[in-house]
């Protein structure tokens, strides 16, 4: 099985960090933000698709075609358009069932076993109160409905963590472009294919989000004191 990693962005809310080096090989706790993530893939992840484009070349001389014994493959965004954009460029090198996630967040290893569980499905988390992001608006059934980017204040919302288990019937429609932007999203394509395939809503015991400097001392001292 094959793991689509979306390492392509440019990291500016962590300068001076990322000045001259890509936000994914920040490392902490002994590891970079990608191999947080590697290690935690099941055994029957077999390869590896890194979508690269800023300092690229430190991803691909850390990690070569090989790593801790899967097969990588690179694939080149050369005009950041988005996640939607990323994944539509790894089409011709996936086959029919795959996870996609994003690079510089920390997942768990239980959470991405229980999305791998399904033939589709999109990892969320239950936050309360403010949060800017993707907002999961779930129908009456229960089944996912639409994605909302923004700014959310409610009592409670499911937001998107950026985990997905996807077959290629994604590839089947067009890239939604996000409101106002010039980028295409993986999550409101995915609400187009969800209408014809079922998309299952999992819950994420352990996700941490790394989106500026204060961020990243906060996931440092939490993983000092967990086990993962």
């Amino acid at each position: 099985m094959q793991a689509v990693i979306l390492a392509a962005g440019l990291g500016t809310r962590l300068q001076p960090l990322t000045f001259h080096i890509p936000k994914p090989m920040i490392r902490i706790v002994g590891k970079n933000l990608i191999e947080h993530n590697i290690y935690k893939l099941p055994k029957e992840v077999d390869e590896l698709i890194f979508v690269v484009n800023y300092l690229a070349e430190q991803i691909i001389n850390h990690f070569g075609n090989e790593f801790e014994g899967r097969k990588i493959k690179y694939v080149k965004q050369k005009r950041l358009l988005g996640t939607g954009h990323a994944l539509s460029l790894c089409k011709d090198l996936l086959d029919k069932k795959f996870l996609v996630m994003m690079a510089d967040d920390i997942y768990s290893k239980e959470d991405i076993e229980k999305c791998l569980n399904h033939k589709r499905s999109i990892l969320t988390k239950e936050v309360c109160g403010k949060f800017i992001g993707g907002r999961i608006k779930l129908d009456s059934l229960g089944k996912l409905e639409n994605i909302v980017e923004g700014i959310h204040n409610k009592k409670k919302s499911l937001a998107n963590v950026g985990l997905y288990v996807l077959t290629n019937e994604f590839f089947k429609y067009d890239l939604v472009k996000l409101k106002d932007k010039k980028e295409y999203g993986l999550p409101q394509t995915l609400v187009q294919m969800a209408h014809y395939y079922p998309i299952e809503i999992e819950k994420a015991s352990f996700w941490m989000q790394i989106n500026n400097l204060d961020s990243l001392k906060r996931v440092e001292k939490i993983l000092k004191n967990r086990k993962i």
